[in-house]
């Protein structure tokens, strides 16, 4: 097998499973671009197979600590262990991820469930190359009725690959009802958000429509309107949703209409809306801030901050007294304890004060592995105003 040896700090030594460009020693064996390689220390010493892609800035992404194949029956068994996982602490929901990556052994493999279809997607160049081997695995395991690849995520640039949304089995529907954490949504797989849906915030959903009863509520950044629908339901005593994506707007019209709720609906930049709001003097009881990711990367770190800040600081002040404030970060630049911290600067300018009521995350169906830290990407807060200070 060919392989890499990587230099003695290279994080590998610390439990993580990426290799940096910055990391390694030497290549032997000539490598082609996708194939497997042994990753050795400058010993001689195994520490596992992974996955090779030179193009990429993460050269090498360990999936086994042992000399292994990337097969069907590899393919099989992870994608079994995943079900079974989610089996056991995850409910097994549908929709639902099944799996996910690293966090379930395969570096740069999606596979999310709604209903009968599966929605897949192949980050990386090598579970690229090997995508009929997945479907092959997904059909003998659970005969889907179709598998769309939803492969126009610009992470798959950084890999060298090329953007791409298809039927690989079945037909799908060109719009899916379901049902998903109570809530009737009208879903089109193969050009909706993500794989179709954000799956990651569902559990949150329903945490925050819980207060939400007979409060005043903005949703921002609704996308769908997922957060505003739930709250509406939960008997809100009015939703107001901002999203400046104006092909959402019917979405969450035809969403409002299938739950038998109202939303008032504006088609806004989301900071000129806030701004806007501060100016009117308008207050609410419950806003909801559930941004895209500001940053991909450290370099635009600093004017992700900055964002975060803003759309917090507009917030704390159309807050009323006693309100609550439901606040997520998706980019696992964005650090728990870095959230937070923008959520007090923001606080101080504003000249009011919160309480942390509750900390939120994503659900076990998207699980974290602590010796990969960029597995933990979804945080969220809920604060109260404290009144009169």
């Amino acid at each position: 097998m060919a392989g890499i040896i990587v230099r003695p700090r290279a994080r590998i030594f610390h439990g993580h499973d990426w290799v940096f460009n910055t990391e390694i020693l030497k290549v032997f064996g000539d490598p082609e671009p996708g194939s497997i390689v042994s990753i050795k220390d400058g010993r001689d010493r195994m520490l596992g197979s992974a996955i090779y892609n030179p193009q990429s800035q993460i050269v090498a992404r360990r999936f086994s600590r042992r000399r292994e194949r990337l097969d069907l029956d590899l393919f099989t068994r992870r994608i079994k262990q995943a079900e079974e996982f989610r089996k056991q602490w995850a409910q097994n929901r549908n929709p639902g991820r099944l799996f996910w990556s690293e966090s379930d052994g395969l570096p740069g493999l999606v596979v999310d469930r709604y209903g009968e279809h599966f929605v897949l997607q192949t980050l990386t160049l090598a579970m690229d190359q090997r995508k009929s081997l997945i479907v092959e695995a997904l059909d003998s395991l659970f005969a889907p009725t179709s598998i769309i690849e939803r492969n126009d995520a610009p992470v798959r640039r950084a890999e060298g690959l090329d953007l791409i949304n298809r039927v690989l089995k079945g037909d799908p529907p060109e719009r899916l009802k379901i049902s998903i954490g109570g809530i009737l949504f009208e879903l089109e797989l193969l050009s909706g958000q993500k794989t179709g849906f954000y799956l990651d915030q569902i559990e949150n959903y329903q945490e925050v429509a819980r207060l939400a009863a007979g409060k005043r509520v903005l949703d921002c950044f609704a996308n769908q309107g997922a957060f505003g629908l739930a709250c509406a339901r939960s008997g809100a005593a009015s939703v107001t949703v901002v999203e400046v994506g104006e092909s959402l707007a019917p979405v969450m019209a035809q969403n409002a209409r299938l739950n038998d709720v109202s939303l008032s609906i504006h088609t806004r930049n989301v900071f000129d809306f806030l701004s806007e709001q501060v100016r009117k003097g308008e207050t609410y009881d419950l806003i909801i801030l559930d941004p895209p990711s500001f940053t991909r990367s450290r370099e635009t770190l600093g004017n992700a901050r900055r964002g975060y800040k803003e759309i917090h600081l507009r917030a704390l002040q159309i807050l009323a007294p006693g309100g609550l404030l439901a606040t997520f970060a998706c980019s696992h630049h964005i650090a728990r304890s870095m959230l937070q911290e923008l959520v007090v600067e923001a606080s101080i300018d504003a000249k009011r004060h919160v309480r942390l009521i509750r900390s939120l995350s994503q659900p076990l169906d998207h699980p974290i592995l602590p010796h990969i830290p960029e597995t933990e990407y979804l945080k969220g807060f809920i604060f109260q105003l404290l009144p009169g200070r």
